[in-house]
């Protein structure tokens, strides 16, 4: 039996509710005000709350509030009720987390039928968030061994081999198998990071509560961000002449840890699939639609179909050119660059390169 709260300052309106709900076969508990409901939605977690929202002791936005920012609410649809159904109002409860509004006066059927439409809603919701977690553990068990047994396997090695004949290295040799052991302790950090990254992306995507909590946060300095990026990676692959990095400065809407993702994600991939000795241009300016990030290699390219299918796991003739990596980079880059209102294109031509273009959205002063 599904449980519906009710909280209702007018015991009149208060009990018609109440009655019209049991007699449709709810569970039904009732508050007379926005504390008291918030109290026994945090006790009992109904499957719905159906809400007024001017109430002399605690209104239908205090009770929103507090039940959106605990953790063991915060998923439950709430109805707001009003006979103020004005654009406002209704703009300040969806901010707020509100599923919907049923204006004063309702009928019987208008209350019932609100209430199974959401409660619909937020089952479809449930079932695709299962789905999406059952997609995430089969990939995750399929691909993740694999890739971390690679760079784990490369420190094992290594380091067994000091251990072993520790007294028999020359120092440069050390130094050698310490800069791989580095290599490959920084190759597993970065996937672990990326997997972490993306299953709470995906998880949070479900969640229409939660999907904001990611999306906060802002960067200064972005020459500074860019061209470190830009240059340590160059410096990885053992190309810094073929890096041409110009960025200018903004203050951007995406926090410095998630942006420096984003950045690197993308030119890892240009050096990552670009031959030694072609260029690899970063550019970071300024425009009309925010800030522009574009990263352009001429390395390999991808055909039309495989850019429709970028997708996490994914990469494309990896048994021919046997590159490392789980396919996470790009859908990483471009999850977040949407969730903070960016925009996030790859332009791309077999055997021409690939161009990838950031729009960030600029901070307000």
């Amino acid at each position: 039996m599904q449980k519906i709260l009710v909280v209702e300052d007018e015991r009149a309106q208060r009990q018609f509710m109440q009655a019209v709900l049991l007699k449709h076969g709810y569970e039904v508990l009732t508050a007379e005000n926005g504390a008291i409901g918030a109290e026994l939605a945090k006790a009992h977690h109904p499957d719905i709350i159906v809400s007024d929202v001017h109430m002399s002791d605690g209104g239908g936005y205090d009770l929103l509030a507090s039940v959106r920012n605990d953790p063991l609410t915060s998923t439950i649809p709430i109805i707001l009720v009003t006979a103020l159904a004005d654009r406002k109002g209704m703009r300040q409860g969806m901010e707020l987390g509100a599923d919907d509004y049923l204006p004063k006066p309702f009928t019987q059927d208008e209350l019932v039928a609100a209430i199974n439409s959401r409660l619909q809603k937020h089952q479809q919701l449930i079932e695709k968030a299962d789905k999406k977690l059952e997609e995430l553990r089969a990939t995750i068990s399929v691909t993740l061994p694999h890739e971390l047994r690679t760079p784990l396997n490369g420190i094992l090695g290594y380091t067994d081999l000091m251990r072993k004949q520790a007294f028999d290295l020359e120092p440069s040799e050390v130094s050698r198998m310490s800069e791989r052991i580095y290599k490959n302790a920084k190759r597993l950090q970065r996937l672990v990071e990326n997997y972490l990254i993306y299953a709470q992306l995906e998880l949070r995507t479900t969640d229409v509560h939660r999907k904001g909590l990611l999306a906060v946060g802002a960067t200064e300095k972005t020459h500074e961000i860019v061209e470190t990026i830009a240059r340590n990676k160059a410096k990885d692959f053992g190309r810094e002449a073929d890096l041409d990095v110009q960025t200018n400065q903004a203050t951007i809407n995406i926090s410095q840890d998630y942006f420096g993702k984003v950045v690197e994600e993308i030119v890892d991939n240009a050096f990552k699939f670009s031959k030694a000795g072609s260029p690899v241009h970063v550019e970071g300016v300024v425009g009309n639609e925010g800030y522009v990030v574009t990263v352009t290699d001429q390395g390999r390219g991808m055909t039309g179909p495989q850019l429709s299918e970028i997708g996490a796991y994914v990469q494309f003739e990896r048994k021919f050119y046997e590159q490392q990596g789980s396919g996470l980079g790009l859908i990483v880059a471009k999850r977040l660059t949407e969730l903070h209102g960016g925009g996030f294109t790859i332009h791309s031509e077999v055997g021409k390169g690939t161009s990838v273009i950031l729009k960030l959205l600029q901070a307000e002063s």
